[in-house]
């Protein structure tokens, strides 16, 4: 009965294989800690499939997906913040990102960035969609990118304005 269950038309299986990517990236760019993130993904999985909301499409299912993990994250953060305030630092420079790679940037931009850029240009969502994501307007989005996109500059050595 339990293996029945759809989400926007895909099994729990088909669920986890199509958005692994996509969780996982959102919880490697919010806790620049590849064990972490799986907790965390872990996590957001497992919300999936004890809540089992209904979802009028795919989008939904990963827009869903994508809020969950940053929730998650976030309460990660939270839980350990002692630890996490300690350590990191160290972390993201142990993390290894190759320079030409965006995220090596992300890494190095604040988190009020980084999700918003991490959307923008990693998962191909247009602004408005990101608003729905983040839960935020769509003129305060394109502030965030546009600021972002200032400091990603800058961290490659181009000139601010």
């Amino acid at each position: 009965m339990n293996g029945d269950r759809l989400f926007a038309k895909l099994t729990f299986e088909q669920a986890v294989r199509k958005y692994a990517d996509t969780v996982t990236g959102v919880c490697v760019m919010r806790l620049q800690n590849r064990a972490d993130a799986e907790d965390c993904f872990q996590n957001t999985f497992t919300k999936l499939w004890l809540k089992a909301p209904d979802f009028e499409s795919e989008e939904h299912l990963k827009a869903w997906l994508i809020r969950v993990a940053m929730h998650e994250c976030v309460s990660y953060i939270r839980k350990n913040r002692r630890a996490a305030a300690l350590e990191r630092h160290e972390k993201a420079e142990a993390f290894d990102f190759d320079r030409s790679d965006m995220s090596w940037a992300l890494s190095r931009t604040p988190q009020k960035y980084r999700d918003v850029l991490y959307l923008y240009y990693c998962e191909q969502y247009k602004v408005r969609e990101i608003a729905i994501i983040l839960q935020k307007k769509e003129n305060t989005v394109k502030s965030l990118l546009k600021r972002g996109r200032e400091i990603i500059k800058s961290i490659y050595g181009g000139e601010e304005k």
